[in-house]
């Protein structure tokens, strides 16, 4: 059968929120994975789940992605990982004779996947950056460290790094001695890459993001982060709906408009300690907290969907304020890391952090994967969450047996 549309990383959560919302739409969706352990997979919503055999996003993924594409007749293509993303960029034309890749033009995307030049297109329009220096070699980290000042972040420029035959995920890390600045920078090197050493900021993180096309603005919506993924920075794990704030609603617009940047696109602020908020990164592809967003009102996967086919777009004015999102497996994760890393800068003491976990389990709130029209991801979910953790616990322990004994 022919699909409208392929979903591409279907283990991720904005994956298996965009197969619900074409799927409740009546459009016919089908969903990629290279692992079965997919709650998109499982969908009522999900018309077929193929598994790819390749592990990395690699030739061979696009090995099979292609013959797929043909047999599926799929309308739009809608990637959310990093690497994915890579790799159909390498290949973007050939892949584009077959599908519309739900991703804004290149010249675009260039300029959002790299965080030095995003920032320095932001403070060409008088957006505030953290204090950054560009370092490239473990020998740059001393003066690096004596500009910015210990703890800060050393983040990446770019999220994905090729190496031979496959790629990396990288992310940003917080560094708080000049040995672990050195060791950390090595670390995000060795490939290749170039990374931004800059300063630490702890305040309240808030996002916008936008439907954006032809000049238009399509859609707003605001969240602010409580609670993260790892515990400074990474993915949102409690969040909740906010009026879109002036000033960073006004700047992440015009960066917006200024890069062009159509279709779907999340724009991320770091507050100081004197509310100031400051530009961290744009994410141009759905990214893993936008279910808050479409439980309140803006449905962005099928906004983007709609984008990607060249029709007409929907317009949102407005969408509910307060509503609370908890991404329950990673707020475990997270609470699990302030406990491992207590002292670390940015992360909660431990009676605080257990503490507010506890809080949160009283607080009305929608959690991630559940749906009671669509119970059976959130079961697979939990289920694969919990062999795996109680994998980690018993290679944990029996390490430590070892050690004491040996």
């Amino acid at each position: 059968m022919a699909f409208d549309a392929l979903v591409l990383d279907a283990g991720l959560r904005q994956s298996l929120v965009t197969v619900r919302s074409l799927g409740r739409r009546a459009l016919s969706v089908a969903a990629l994975e290279t692992s079965s352990e997919t709650p998109a997979f499982s969908s009522r919503w999900c018309q077929r789940g193929f598994l790819c055999p390749a592990v990395d996003t690699t030739g061979a993924y696009l090995g099979f992605l292609e013959p797929l594409l043909e047999r599926t007749g799929a309308r739009v293509l809608i990637p959310s990982h990093d690497g994915t993303i890579a790799l159909l960029r390498q290949h973007r034309a050939r892949v584009e004779q077959r599908v519309r890749i739900a991703l804004a033009n290149e010249r675009a995307l260039t300029i959002a996947v790299n965080k030095e030049r995003t920032l320095a297109v932001a403070k060409r329009l008088g957006i505030n950056v953290p204090r950054a220096l560009v370092v490239r070699t473990v020998d740059a980290v001393p003066m690096a460290v004596k500009e910015i000042g210990l703890p800060a972040v050393v983040k990446p420029c770019e999220s994905w790094l090729w190496h031979g035959q496959g790629g990396t995920r990288v992310v940003p890390r917080v560094v708080a001695s000049p040995d672990e600045a050195r060791r950390v920078v090595a670390e995000l090197t060795r490939w290749g890459g170039v990374t931004l050493f800059q300063q630490l900021l702890s305040g309240r993180r808030e996002a916008v993001s936008f439907l954006y096309a032809h000049g238009n603005m399509y859609a707003r919506f605001a969240q602010w982060a409580k609670r993260t993924e790892p515990p400074l920075g990474g993915n949102s794990v409690l969040r909740q709906s906010i009026v879109v704030p002036p000033d960073i609603g006004a700047q992440a617009e015009s960066l917006v408009r200024e890069l062009d940047l159509e279709g779907y696109s999340e724009v991320e602020f770091r507050r100081d300690s004197n509310h100031v908020p400051y530009l961290m990164e744009i994410n141009p592809r759905l990214s893993a907290s936008v279910e808050i967003a479409v439980r309140c009102g803006v449905d962005f996967p099928y906004l983007l969907y709609q984008w990607a086919t060249g029709g007409s777009i929907d317009k949102v004015e407005d969408y509910r304020i307060g509503g609370w999102m908890r991404d329950l497996r990673g707020d475990i994760m997270t609470t699990i890391a302030a406990l491992q890393q207590r002292g670390r800068p940015g992360v909660a003491p431990p009676v605080q952090a257990v503490l507010a976990f506890g809080l949160s389990c009283f607080r009305l709130m929608r959690y991630d994967y559940v749906d009671w029209r669509d119970p059976l991801p959130a079961v697979k979910a939990a289920s694969h969450f919990t062999r795996s953790l109680a994998g980690k616990v018993i290679r944990e322990t029996l390490s430590r047996s070892r050690n004491i004994f040996s």
